[in-house]
């Protein structure tokens, strides 16, 4: 491994240096007895990478990783990440031994059981220690390269004195066969994260069978080929684990340490098998593998001194932690006040002021741009009144509109930047943004096309389920993209998007409800948001006021002008349409009113009154998207309609397709006239 001196201004007591009286073993045992003992209660988890895994995660835990169970949200922290989140009772029993307050010896024995904080897979914020929700195999090893990289941003911002740690990641053979796998790798090799250091669980074994029945790849070499260093030792060797450590620690490039290791340890008739991997051991083999282990204790019975040494291990970063919090106090006023408040995830002041102005200049001006374009103008207001916003494209910074004038671009060994270019790797964009929000202090958002939420949907998926805030900027939002074609045009992503809790959709109309979406997403802390947003120009049909109508979810755009009849709902680019074709109605003698729906998820968290308001029931309704109707018959009452895609797209100018395809105010109005 390549080498370069630490600059970490950790002190003693989370050095190597640091050893325990207490046999290591037996403290390896305690986890393996505590996994064995949990799943079998559940009757259900995986015991093999845990028993497996133990002896490296003491190593881990007890002579390297900063942290300190009482302040569990220590910002320098050391970051673990269990990327095979399978074996979660390795981090339920680490953070029990550990002394974190809330993962108590009940927790352990509810393993899997309804409300507890020991869920089958990790689940981010049911309790502290728990970094990231990981389960679907890579995506903890790609949010740990987010982590490792947001470190490294915000340590070029606030230097080593409040930030320098590293990030640890354990991941067996499904991480790495993932393909999220070798996006994420590949940019963490690219931009010389080198606090960044992955312990590969090597076992050989994975639910089928030996890993060999699929896959035969030399991890060291793809890794290397992929920039980083790479070491190769016995994981049930704690001394040779720990010299792989401190070499990791001093490389100048991000590190995988590979760990050969027996799954199952200790199991005398499974171990080294697949019967290990998922299912209990079984009392008879459990009762065999406490006399190989020499752990006479009965489940969930921990021996004092083993306890108080994982306790005394658990505790040693208490010394950190608080020189770390004077460094903080002792910092100039204005340097203590931009940390505290960006990790606590608080805004600045008058960026919304800044963006007020903003909207004003727009209606003043009224352009027809794409709101792509409109969403790169609003970029400009608010990466310079909010610094910590963190931008990126999958290679498209030019289509997708995500960089500002004022954005520098991060580089390998140069991270005062404030835009990612991820290359061609949406999935590992989109994993790596996770783990920058879960880090704290930063807002990611990145680009790509909308079609290519497919590419992230697992990412967004988790954004949502973790409550974090990530932007998702996503262009080229219809058949109004034109000539790429079908494959390039999204139909069903609206819908498959929306179908996901706790994710805001936005499709704004124009350059006005762009600003007033871009503001929504900002606020919006405990959940990710969709930017849906035109390649083709569209007019400014909003005027500016101080309220922010988009946040409503649906608003009258343009109301009837008499007793309303017909009500026509519409998102993005259709809301134009949908005014044409109120004006051909009420040429027709037919009275209709124009909703703009730039967020259904926000509209429904409106009271009823407010709803049935801009509905207006008892109308005809008739809704308009250039995409399937997959929904919006929650919107519609019986009898109305919908106009949009019923199929693929096809290779066309913008126009062309939306006359091709009825999407048109000529449309609408015949959707009208034959329910009339």
């Amino acid at each position: 491994m390549d080498a370069v001196p630490s600059s970490s201004p950790q002190d003693s007591s989370s050095s190597p240096l640091y050893h325990l009286d207490m046999n290591h073993r037996d403290m390896a045992n305690a986890i393996r007895a505590l996994a064995m003992d949990a799943v079998q209660q559940a009757n259900s988890g995986h015991p093999g990478m845990p028993m497996g895994m133990a002896d490296v995660a003491t190593v881990l835990f007890t002579r390297f990783l900063k942290f300190d169970p009482a302040q569990p949200d220590w910002p320098d922290r050391d970051r673990f990440v269990l990327s095979a989140g399978h074996g979660s009772m390795l981090l339920y029993a680490l953070l029990h031994l550990t002394g974190y307050e809330d993962m108590t010896m009940e927790e352990l024995r509810n393993f899997r059981q309804l409300d507890s904080r020991t869920a089958g897979h990790p689940e981010y914020g049911h309790a502290a220690g728990i970094e990231t929700t990981t389960g679907p195999l890579g995506q903890g090893l790609a949010n740990a390269v987010g982590m490792a990289l947001a470190e490294r941003l915000l340590n070029a911002r606030f230097g080593d004195a409040l930030v320098d740690h590293h990030t640890y990641v354990i991941a067996g053979d499904g991480c790495l066969m993932e393909g999220v796998s070798h996006e994420a790798i590949s940019l963490a090799g690219h931009l010389r994260l080198n606090k960044l250091i992955v312990l590969f669980d090597d076992n050989g074994i994975s639910i089928d069978g030996s890993t060999d029945l699929a896959v035969s790849d030399d991890q060291i070499k793809r890794f290397e080929a992929s920039g980083w260093a790479t070491a190769q030792v016995d994981g049930h060797d704690p001394e040779a684990v720990a010299a792989a450590l401190e070499a990791a620690r001093s490389s100048d490039r991000p590190s995988l340490i590979a760990c050969r290791t027996t799954i199952g340890y200790g199991a005398p008739n499974k171990q080294g098998t697949a019967a290990t991997h998922g299912a209990p051991l079984g009392a008879q083999e459990i009762a065999a593998a406490r006399e190989e282990l020499g752990w006479p204790h009965a489940p969930f019975e921990l021996p004092d001194e083993i306890l108080s040494a994982w306790r005394e291990a658990g505790a040693r970063g208490g010394a950190e932690s608080a020189a770390w919090q004077a460094r903080l106090d002792g910092s100039a006023a204005e340097l203590r006040e931009t940390f505290t408040r960006q990790m606590a995830g608080e805004l600045p002041n008058g960026w919304q002021q800044a963006l007020g102005a903003f909207k004003a200049e727009i209606a003043a001006e009224a352009p027809t741009v794409a709101t792509r374009v409109s969403s790169q103008k609003t970029l400009e207001v608010l990466t310079a009144a909010i610094p910590e916003m963190i931008g990126g494209s999958a290679d498209l910074t030019g289509s997708n509109n995500t960089k500002s004038k004022s954005q520098g671009v991060v580089a390998p060994g140069s991270f005062d930047g404030s835009y990612i270019h991820y290359g061609v790797r949406e999935h590992g964009m989109a994993a790596a943004m996770n783990g920058i929000a879960l880090h704290g202090g930063l807002i990611p958002y990145g680009g790509t096309f909308l079609i290519f939420t497919d590419y992230c949907r697992p990412s967004i998926r988790l954004s949502a389920l973790m409550k974090q805030r990530v932007i998702y900027v996503m262009t080229h939002d219809s058949i109004g993209l034109g000539e790429d074609g079908p494959t390039h045009q999204p139909i069903e992503q609206l819908a498959a998007l929306r179908a996901i809790p706790n994710l805001l959709v936005f499709r704004p109309a124009d350059t006005i409800e762009t600003a007033e979406c871009w503001e929504l997403a900002l606020q919006a802390k405990d959940s990710p948001s969709v930017l849906a947003l035109t390649r083709q120009g569209l007019p400014t049909i909003r005027k500016a006021g101080p309220e922010n109508l988009s946040a409503y979810g649906a608003y009258i755009m343009v109301p009837a002008d008499s007793e309303r009849q017909v009500t026509l709902l519409a998102s993005g680019s259709e809301v134009h349409v949908a005014m044409e074709a109120q004006k051909m109605l009420r040429e027709e003698g037919i009275s209709a009113a124009v909703v703009s729906v730039p967020c259904w998820e926000l509209f429904e968290q409106q009271p009823p009154h407010y709803r049935d308001e801009v509905l207006g029931p008892g109308t005809l309704h008739i809704a308009i998207e250039a995409a399937c109707p997959f929904g919006w018959e929650r919107w519609i009452e019986s009898g109305g309609g919908f106009v949009g895609m019923r199929s693929f797209g096809a290779s066309a100018p913008a126009k062309d397709l939306f006359k091709k395809f009825n999407v048109t105010a000529e449309a609408v109005v015949d959707a009208v006239k034959t329910r009339f």
